[in-house]
């Protein structure tokens, strides 16, 4: 999950055209306010926290609704958006029980799919040597993040234990020792970089820009959706039982203000990970405290912009060919979550409308070219047209007479 908290910034940061030193304080406020997170989600304060063996981090949801944002209206606009969205979303784990409804697994496997399906043009731009690259799709950018793609997948299917689960690492770390031969390692920001260097909030700024907190408050609300689930996956596969309400609620409720946290410092919204749930299922460990003692280390690296420096090293087609397969499996993990709807015919159209909008609007933007910033923004992300279609259907097509409303088993 280290690798997955140092993948967003990088993105993101290739988006808004930032300097070697800016993109190196973003990783490294990325790795500090996850594991603040880490650490209220599992041991809690007052009604925070799900206090469940659950890892925080940055979340990729977020990146095809930022990515715009950043490229027109800039970071400032990001953190504005996301300090107000996710003060929504701890509204939403506050209020828990009455707004379950909006999330049953048909809406929440759809929204994850989307997720994984709009995020994979990004890896791709990233294999071919990122975006604005001079020699982009170059061979050896590809046979980079080919060798990375092989190596990854090779650990993950033929090992077991903790080479399984650190595929992604090894993967990246031997497509850095390929890259070095071929020149596209620079190490000098790792040497300008100080050893220790204390959070400072407000360092980009905030700016509240109404498209931008529109967009991302929609996302932070829909985003609930998987953080019930990555909340309920961790509670089966750990404690083999379902869910209490209050963990539900707490859980969501740190989501949200971990991600205004966030902002304030310069990180992005954060979320359970669903990498996590896998990893407390496979080791049987779903101790609380092993957690935040992860959590720790995470604030540590935080600490050290060396560390940050190092990460942003790693060359773009080496982190292209880990992401496409990350995010692959997170269109996978979608689907997973569909298998537990019934695809009858009025959820297979809810499926079926929100994939024809959050897939066909990016792909003709000159349709919507006459309409205002603010409605273009929305609609260029696909995922928040896609995500409103599958709430709106699923709240307005009639349900078949002995199909619930939800299958949530913590709401009466």
């Amino acid at each position: 999950m280290f690798v997955s908290n140092a993948a967003v910034p990088l993105i993101i940061a290739g988006a808004a055209g930032l300097s070697g030193a800016d993109t190196v304080f973003l990783v490294q406020m990325a790795m500090f306010v996850a594991g603040v997170a880490t650490l209220v989600q599992t041991l809690g304060i007052g009604p925070l926290g799900a206090r469940l063996p659950i890892v925080m981090g940055t979340s990729f949801g977020f990146v095809p609704v930022m990515i715009p944002i950043a490229a027109n209206q800039g970071l400032p606009a990001v953190f504005g958006g996301a300090l107000i969205g996710g003060l929504a979303m701890a509204v939403v784990g506050l209020c828990y029980r009455r707004l379950s409804v909006f999330f049953p697994p048909v809406v929440s496997g759809t929204f994850v799919l989307l997720i994984g399906i709009l995020l994979l043009p990004v890896g791709f731009a990233y294999v071919g040597g990122g975006v604005g690259a001079e020699d982009f799709g170059a061979p050896h950018h590809l046979l980079l993040a080919t060798l990375v793609f092989v190596v990854t997948v090779a650990f993950h299917q033929f090992c077991r234990g903790f080479l399984s689960e650190a595929a992604v690492l090894i993967g990246i770390l031997v497509g850095c020792v390929a890259a070095a031969p071929m020149g596209l390692l620079d190490f000098s920001r790792v040497a300008e970089a100080g050893w220790f260097q204390l959070p400072i909030p407000f360092e980009i700024g905030l700016a509240f820009d109404p498209a931008a907190i529109l967009a991302i408050t929609l996302m932070a609300v829909v985003t609930c959706a998987e953080s019930i689930g990555d909340i309920s996956g961790t509670a089966i596969g750990g404690a083999e039982r379902e869910p209490t309400a209050r963990e539900l609620s707490g859980g969501v409720m740190a989501d949200g203000l971990s991600s205004s946290f966030a902002a304030l410092f310069g990180a992005f919204p954060q979320i359970s990970f669903s990498q996590n749930v896998g990893l407390v299922a496979l080791t049987g460990v779903a101790s609380r405290f092993v957690v935040a003692l992860g959590g720790g280390f995470l604030v540590l690296a935080g600490l050290v912009p060396k560390l940050g420096a190092l990460v942003s090293a790693i060359p773009a087609a080496a982190l292209g060919g880990a992401v496409i397969i990350m995010f692959g499996m997170i269109a996978s993990a979608g689907v997973k979550m569909l298998s537990r709807a019934r695809f009858n015919k009025r959820n297979m159209l809810i499926v079926g409308v929100s994939l024809a909008l959050a897939i066909g609007l990016p792909a003709q933007s000159g349709l919507y070219q006459g309409a205002p910033q603010q409605i273009g923004v929305l609609l260029e992300s696909g995922l928040i047209p896609g995500a409103l279609a599958s709430i709106i259907l699923n709240l307005i097509l009639p349900r078949a007479d002995d199909e619930p409303a939800t299958k949530d088993p913590a709401v009466p």
